[in-house]
């Protein structure tokens, strides 16, 4: 692929990085995203990393909440890179400019190789 070519970016242009309330640093909208919003690869599979997943930059400034306003899809197509087993983060509900998108996750469950099973990820 050329760079040139490439629409790659590691965060969506209406997205940035800032101080969070939750966490450290966490994912915040630089303008409304409305609901249904798919916001990326979090995360991509590759059997050779002990949890078996490479985590992109969405997924790791992602903060978790019980009450999120994003959840996690397992995708095994994209429109740019192809037939690739990912997670994708879709927003489920309209999100407001510098408002904290978030996820409801499990923290350490990756020792289980059937994690997205156990816990529908996918809500």
């Amino acid at each position: 692929m050329n760079k040139k070519s490439s629409s790659y970016r590691p965060l969506p242009n209406f997205l940035t990085i800032s101080k969070s309330s939750i966490e450290g640093v966490g994912v915040f909208a630089k303008s409304i995203i409305p609901v249904g919003t798919d916001l990326g690869m979090s995360h991509i599979f590759d059997s050779r990393f002990p949890d078996g997943y490479i985590r992109l930059s969405l997924g790791a400034f992602i903060n978790h909440h019980d009450i999120p306003n994003c959840k996690a899809v397992i995708s095994e197509l994209d429109s740019e890179v192809g037939g690739i087993k990912h997670i994708r983060l879709k927003t489920i509900k309209q999100i407001s400019a510098g408002d904290e998108l978030t996820v409801e996750y499990i923290i350490n469950i990756l020792d289980n190789p059937n994690w997205e099973y156990d816990y529908e990820i996918s809500q």
